[in-house]
């Protein structure tokens, strides 16, 4: 009976090979511990295939507005998967324009993201989202506004004819661009030489045509005159100065002489220059050639005169006269034409 008591619990006792009822052996729990300790840090691939969802997008702001571009901003959550986004924007909240497409990562935490827009309209309210995409689907960001700025005031001019005789007309013509360039006041102002008196408004002001231009007539110049145009609003726009040159007025004659193929010429220079260089040249070939000079004497309070015999050949012929005054500039005589 005794050996049959030993075979009996020998049937009852476990062989370390199998697993115990209460639980299994040593090695098999600590497997399925480091099992359960992957899975709760995320480094089990299928558990984080199992955790990975649609990104989440939020709207933010817009920054470095300008009349024309802007910078449109908000985040982006990839949730774990590699995740695109863009904006859409445009005049409604039917948007009608969108970014280029950009790439906001694989990560788990919020970025903060930005696209720049240009080609915008001035002064003009536009909406715009932002959009995250990825393989598990899509986000969109709520509808956000900013207004563009307006386009900041600028004048061009320029003068003509430039250079005008001593006493002749001129026009001061220009363009008002930017945001309400249409319908503005503007006042053409000058500073003759020695540009000392400053500059003081000549006539009456004008109002821009529609499509902002301009033009002020100048009568009766006599000497080199700076002008400039302004705007008669509370933050004036000042255009760059345009320098009107003022010549001297040059008039001549041919006169015989009893020499041979020599000839007087003759003439007046106006205003008075006395003492000036003046240059008699025959046009060859396009090109002026020196035949004589003289100095201008006086003649009267507003002219000067001048006049010198040389030797001709049939041709044409001009008179240069030369100021260095600074009030006029040197200038030519009509053509001579000599038989």
């Amino acid at each position: 009976m005794r050996s049959s008591m030993i075979r009996q619990r020998g049937r009852g006792t476990s062989r370390p090979d199998q697993p115990a009822r209460g639980g299994g052996s040593a090695p098999a729990r600590a497997g399925v511990a480091t099992l359960a300790a992957c899975c709760a840090a995320g480094l089990w691939s299928a558990g984080a295939a199992v955790a990975a969802s649609a990104p989440s997008a939020s709207t933010g702001t817009a920054r470095l507005v300008s009349y024309a571009t802007a910078t449109l901003t908000g985040t982006v959550n990839p949730h774990g998967q590699d995740t695109s986004y863009f904006f859409q924007y445009g005049p409604t909240r039917a948007y009608g324009s969108q970014t280029a497409i950009a790439d906001a990562g694989a990560g788990t935490s919020t970025v903060h993201v930005s696209l720049a827009v240009g080609g915008l309209q001035p002064l003009t309210r536009y909406h715009f989202r932002l959009i995250a995409v990825n393989a598990s689907g899509a986000s969109t960001g709520s509808d956000a506004s900013f207004t563009t700025k307006r386009v900041p005031l600028s004048l061009a001019i320029l003068v003509g004819p430039n250079p005008v005789t001593y006493g002749g007309n001129a026009f001061v013509q220009g363009t008002l661009s930017g945001t309400g360039s249409a319908g503005a006041a503007v006042q053409l102002q000058a500073n003759p030489f020695p540009y000392l008196g400053g500059f003081v408004n000549i006539g009456n002001a004008q109002l821009t045509s529609a499509s902002g231009g301009f033009s002020f007539p100048v009568f009766g110049l006599t000497q080199v005159t700076q002008f400039r145009v302004v705007t008669r609003s509370s933050h004036a726009v000042v255009s760059p100065i345009a320098v009107e040159a003022v010549a001297v007025r040059v008039t001549s004659h041919v006169g015989r002489t009893s020499r041979r193929h020599f000839a007087r010429i003759y003439g007046t220079v106006t205003p008075a220059e006395d003492g000036a260089q003046v240059g008699i040249l025959r046009i060859a070939h396009g090109r002026g050639v020196l035949v004589g000079g003289t100095a201008l004497r006086h003649r009267s309070a507003t002219s000067s005169a001048f006049s010198r015999v040389v030797p001709v050949h049939a041709g044409v012929y001009r008179v240069l006269v030369r100021v260095t005054s600074g009030a006029q500039i040197s200038n030519y005589s009509r053509p001579l034409l000599i038989r």
